[in-house]
């Protein structure tokens, strides 16, 4: 049965790189999920949560945070802004920082359009961080990249 080679990547290091049988992924259109033998794709990540199926039944759950998708020749390429495994998010941090930008927006009146996107992602990113993390709590973590955490 084929499967897909999956690499997800942000500016900082190498979060995943394994096979699975599909993926779903938020994008700005939706959700995608892709399995073996899609049609080629590209596309701009959302701020939401990776869904990764492996061959042998597990779920790993990543949150992620804008970047892009390629897919192409059963080969997946995400490179995110940021990706985090469920059970590496800090909970408490997510919600402190979810909580000052709620209040930086709801302190700025006159906030430009700019500053507001950047505020309204960052809220975006931490909401998603919150729920992965909490709905996911207690469940086995990947297995991690040789040389990642040296």
């Amino acid at each position: 049965m084929p499967s897909l080679k999956i690499k997800i990547v942000t500016p900082e290091r190498s979060v995943v790189e394994l096979e699975a049988s599909a993926v779903s992924l938020p994008v700005i259109d939706g959700e995608v999920t892709i399995l073996p033998d899609h049609e080629p794709y590209i596309g701009a990540l959302e701020a939401g949560e990776v869904i990764i199926n492996q061959a042998d039944g597990s779920t790993e759950n990543l949150a992620v945070s804008g970047g892009f998708v390629e897919f192409d020749t059963n080969t997946l390429s995400i490179l995110a802004d940021t990706a985090e495994r469920a059970e590496e998010i800090d909970i408490e941090r997510a919600e402190a920082a979810r909580a000052r930008a709620e209040r930086l927006r709801h302190d700025q009146v006159s906030m430009g359009e700019e500053e507001y996107a950047r505020v309204a992602a960052a809220i975006e990113k931490e909401a998603a961080r919150i729920k992965i993390a909490r709905r996911h709590r207690g469940r086995a973590p990947l297995s991690v990249i040789e040389g990642e955490n040296e």
